[in-house]
């Protein structure tokens, strides 16, 4: 029926690519700040979401390390 509307539609419900556009030269081009709905830094114009971080290990307590404190002088 209306192509043009299919291709809007589809638009929002496809995931972003995450592939990022480059200019003739091969570097990376940055996003346009004055334009809010569209993202010039990736090739299909859409942010691809964040992957939560993962919290970092705890490395495990062996004891004292390290240089040892000053004693106080006994009297």
């Amino acid at each position: 029926m209306f192509s043009w509307l299919d291709k809007v539609l589809n638009y929002f419900n496809e995931p972003a690519s995450g592939v990022r556009a480059r200019n003739d030269k091969g570097r990376f081009v940055a996003d346009d700040k004055s334009t809010k709905d569209v993202n010039e830094a990736y090739v299909d114009g859409k942010t691809p979401k964040r992957k939560p971080r993962k919290a970092p290990a705890k490395k495990p307590t062996t004891g004292k390390r390290g240089r040892p404190r000053k004693t106080a002088v006994k009297k």
